[in-house]
């Protein structure tokens, strides 16, 4: 790689961050991407699964395929960064990075076509809607693989909180599933005066959300790592008017269905349990949003020797915690060999270290390099030139 094609990368990222698109709205996104893709001589099929697009090189005989993806929505969040390539879609930002793994990939696809050292195909996979968690899933059912056929599907994600240009990556799982929950307690409101004359679904919530902790505590094994939040408590209430209902919603993270499914068994055990006890009803909602994002084995040796080839063996490791964040990759996982690898932007606050989903977090330029050298060594290491 060379300094302009690095400059290039980081124009390409700065341009994206500016035009975030929300979910399955990213046109604008999309259309940008096409134009640089095939100014760069790639093959750019669009419309999969809404706005979704892929890109293909070809080179030599071999039939083997791999693809490398990108998520590429934003967030709903009003951009406080101050930086002069500040969104320009009001209440839209990129707060998670996507734009920096689109950048990555196309600065993969740029340095492919000056070097195009490998023998099989590569096929770039650009992915709307990965922050509700429904974008993977819809690529696949547009027939992504049925019309792109591949033996190994990679991705990353952009990590703070480890050190810039370092790779983390696990055998298994390496990212949990993520469940949402909804508990709609029905009482009987009055006077704030009178409350021996009602049925408090407040008191009564308050109740039930302090007993949702004891899941994790005195349920689940305790090797296990769970977690069970309530995240929103909704009353109809005013200052003086005890409510009739209230809403508790909430989030759960676990890495096996047969914790989620305890999970769930006890949120509705534990509700409706304390809820008739008060002489309250209630209805509950359990969805399941997110599925693990689980690592081949066989593919996390060969990522994390690539990682090691590109970056240094200090760089990298093979073995990281899982983390409790979700994240669909785990759908294209689930349909053929995947593996995905978390990639350091830094650890201060400001210089790569910020947040992510914060409204001043921008991702930190300088790893552009590291994501694509990972990248094509990974290339390099899967489609090893003919001889």
């Amino acid at each position: 790689m060379t300094d302009e094609s690095i400059a290039r990368a980081r124009r390409w990222r700065r341009d994206l961050h500016q035009c975030p698109g929300i979910a399955f709205d990213v046109r604008e996104t999309a259309e940008y991407l096409a134009r640089v893709l095939g100014g760069l001589g790639w093959d750019v099929q669009r419309g999969i699964g809404g706005h979704g697009l892929v890109a293909s090189l070809n080179r030599g005989s071999s039939s083997r395929a791999i693809a490398l993806r990108s998520d590429m929505d934003g967030l709903p969040i009003e951009e406080s960064t101050g930086v002069e390539y500040s969104s320009r879609n009001a209440g839209a930002m990129h707060a998670c990075g996507h734009d920096g793994h689109m950048a990555i990939l196309l600065g993969t696809a740029d340095a492919l076509r000056a070097d195009p050292s490998f023998d099989g195909t590569v096929h770039l996979i650009f992915q709307p809607a990965e922050e509700p968690g429904r974008g993977a899933l819809a690529m696949i059912a547009d027939g992504l693989f049925d019309r792109f056929p591949i033996d190994a599907i990679y991705g990353l994600h952009n990590l703070p909180g480890i050190p810039a240009g370092h790779i983390h990556t696990r055998a298994g799982a390496i990212m949990a599933a993520e469940d949402n929950f909804e508990i709609r307690i029905h009482g009987r409101g009055g006077h704030a005066s009178m409350p021996h004359l009602v049925v408090d679904p407040l008191v009564i919530g308050a109740d039930v959300v302090t007993s949702l902790q004891t899941i994790v505590a005195r349920t689940v094994d305790a090797s296990h790592s769970v977690v069970v939040s309530c995240t929103e408590f909704i009353t109809d209430g005013a200052r003086n008017a005890i409510p009739g209902e209230v809403i508790i919603r909430g989030d759960t993270r676990t890495f096996t269905a047969e914790d989620s499914q305890i999970v769930e068994q006890r949120i509705r055990t534990l509700a409706e349990g304390l809820v008739h006890a008060h002489g309250a009803t209630c209805d509950i909602d359990y969805t399941r949003e997110f599925r693990p994002t689980v690592n081949d084995e066989t593919l996390n040796e060969v990522l994390a020797r690539a990682a090691a080839a590109a970056l240094g063996n200090s760089a990298v490791d093979a073995a990281c915690a899982p983390r409790m964040a979700s994240e669909d990759f785990g759908e294209f996982a689930r349909v053929v060999p995947g593996c995905f690898a978390f990639l350091g932007t830094g650890t201060v606050v400001g210089r790569g270290g910020t947040p992510l989903h914060s409204r001043d977090y921008d991702f930190n330029d300088d790893v552009l390099s590291a994501g694509i050298a990972f990248y094509l060594e990974l290339i390099r290491t899967e489609l090893a030139e003919a001889d």
